[in-house]
C-alpha cells in the first residue's frame, strides 16, 4: 500500500465542523487503501492569540519559550483529529514532534530540520492507525522544543512525506491550488494545473505565499510531489512535480508582488578583497535573508553595494551594517522602504528570448519606473515604487496572457 501524507492547514482546522472534514477527508485515503498520515497546524489564528498573550506578559519574550508556547497550538489540533476519526470508527493515533523525533538545529522560530525517526510511524500505520502528527515543531538535541518558522507546517509534512517514501504530500488550504498570480490583485488569473519545483520555488521566494519555499525545496530534493488543494471544495488543485519537456512551451507561468521590502545601498565601499564578504558573513550571523544583490562600480576605488531585504529585518540589518562600519569603511547607507518587487517566472525563459524586451516595454508604455533589475535563468525581477506596484503586477499578467489557458496564448 502507498503512503499519502495530508496537510491540513489553520484556516481548514479552525473549529470542530473544519477538523471533522478533514478527518473525512483522512478516512476516505485509508478506505481507498492507502496508509495515511495527517500533519496539522493550530486552529485558525490560535497562534496569533497565544504570541498576543506573551507579548502581554513580557514585550520581548525569550524565543525559546516562544517556541515551547507556540508549540502546544498543533499539538491540541492532532489530539482532537484523532479524536474525531476514532469517532467515525477508525483507528488513529497522534504524535508531537519530539514523538517522532523530528531533530531540528538549534535556532529557536527559524529551526531547521536535520532528520525524521519514521520506525515508530512506519510501525502504527502497519498496524492499521492512521497516524497524525503535529507540524511546525521539533526538538534539538538537547531536547529543547523547537518551532520551524513561516510555513513550518508544509515543511514538516513535505519532510515526513520524503522520510516515509510517500507517494504524494497534498497540502489542503483555503485556495483552491496555485494561480497564475495572486487574485485579490490580479482578478483574471486562472488556476496552474501543474507546475515544476524551479518555478514554484521562485514564486514561493517572490511572496507567493500558498506555499514555503523550504517545503518545495524538501519535494525538488527527495522526488515528492505535492498537491496543493482546497480543504472544501471537491476539484482537481495544482500539482508540484519535476519538469516535464512541454512545461518549456510556457513562456511565463506567474508573476509576483512583493511589497514587504526594504532595500539598503551601501555608499561608497572600497574596492578591497573581502569587503562584500564581510557584509554578508555578519548579516548571515544574526540570521537575516538578503534578496536581490546588486554591485556598481563608482570609480577604480569605491563601489555602491543594494541589496533587499524583508522589512522585519531591516533594524537588525542596520544594526549589524553600522557595527562593521569602521572594519569596511563606508561612506554612509541609503535605505528605501517604499518599493516593491514585481516578478515574472516561467521555465519557457530558457529556451525563448524577447521576454525582457516585452515586460519592459510594457513597463516603460505604463510610465512605471523601474529602480533596479535582477534576474535568474527562469525569472525577471523589477523594484518598483510601491505605489505602483498593483499596476505593474497588472501589467505583466496582461503582456503574458496570465489569464488565459497556456494553451490558449500567443507566444
Amino acid at each position: 500500500m502507498s503512503i499519502i501524507v495530508q496537510k491540513f492547514g489553520g484556516t481548514s482546522v479552525a473549529n470542530s465542523e473544519k477538523i471533522r472534514n478533514a478527518a473525512k477527508r483522512a478516512v476516505a485515503k485509508y478506505k481507498q487503501g492507502h496508509k495515511v498520515v495527517v500533519v496539522a497546524s493550530a486552529r485558525g489564528k490560535q497562534t496569533d492569540e497565544l504570541v498576543a498573550d506573551a507579548h502581554e506578559l513580557n514585550p520581548n519574550p525569550p524565543k525559546r519559550e516562544m517556541d515551547q508556547l507556540l508549540s502546544t497550538g498543533e499539538q491540541q489540533t492532532v489530539s482532537l483529529m484523532a479524536m474525531a476519526i476514532q469517532g467515525m470508527g477508525y483507528k488513529a493515533l497522534s504524535f508531537t514532534g519530539h514523538q517522532i523525533q523530528m531533530i531540528t538545529d538549534s535556532v529557536h522560530s527559524k529551526a531547521r530540520i536535520e532528520s525524521i525517526g519514521s520506525e515508530i510511524i512506519h510501525e502504527k500505520l502497519d498496524e492499521g492507525y492512521i497516524v497524525i502528527a503535529a507540524g511546525f515543531q521539533g526538538i534539538d538535541e538537547k531536547g529543547n522544543v523547537t518551532t520551524l518558522g513561516r510555513g513550518g507546517s508544509d515543511t514538516s509534512a513535505v519532510a515526513i512525506a520524503a522520510a516515509l517514501k510517500a507517494k504524494q504530500c497534498e497540502i489542503y488550504t483555503d485556495v483552491d491550488g496555485i494561480y497564475t498570480t495572486d487574485p485579490r490583485k490580479y482578478s483574471k488569473a486562472v488556476k496552474i494545473h501543474q507546475i515544476s519545483y524551479d518555478e514554484m520555488l521562485e514564486l514561493a521566494s517572490l511572496g507567493a505565499g500558498v506555499m514555503h519555499g523550504r517545503a518545495i525545496e524538501f519535494g525538488k530534493k527527495y522526488g515528492v510531489e505535492i498537491q496543493v488543494r482546497s480543504s472544501t471544495l471537491d476539484i482537481e488543485g495544482t500539482l508540484i512535480t519535476q519538469e516535464v519537456p512541454q512545461m518549456e512551451g510556457i513562456l511565463v507561468s506567474g508573476a509576483t508582488v512583493q511589497s514587504d521590502l526594504a532595500k539598503i545601498t551601501i555608499i561608497g565601499i572600497p574596492h578591497s578583497p573581502g569587503n562584500a564578504a564581510k557584509v554578508f558573513s555578519a548579516l548571515a550571523g544574526t540570521k537575516i535573508s538578503v534578496n536581490d544583490i546588486i554591485q556598481t562600480e563608482l570609480d577604480d576605488n569605491s563601489a555602491n553595494l543594494s541589496f533587499t531585504i524583508s522589512k522585519n529585518d531591516l533594524a537588525d540589518a542596520l544594526k549589524t551594517i553600522k557595527a562593521i562600519k569602521a572594519e569596511i569603511q563606508y561612506r554612509e547607507l541609503f535605505i528605501r522602504e517604499d518599493i516593491a518587487e514585481v516578478s515574472a517566472v516561467g521555465i519557457g525563459m530558457r529556451t525563448h528570448y524577447g521576454v525582457a524586451d516585452r515586460m519592459f516595454k510594457a513597463l516603460a508604455e505604463n510610465k512605471i519606473n523601474i529602480d533596479s533589475i535582477t534576474t535568474s535563468e527562469i525569472r525577471i525581477s523589477c523594484i518598483v515604487d510601491k505605489q505602483q506596484s498593483d499596476k505593474a503586477l497588472e501589467v505583466i499578467c496582461d503582456t503574458f496572457q496570465l489569464d488565459k489557458e497556456p494553451e490558449e496564448r500567443d507566444m
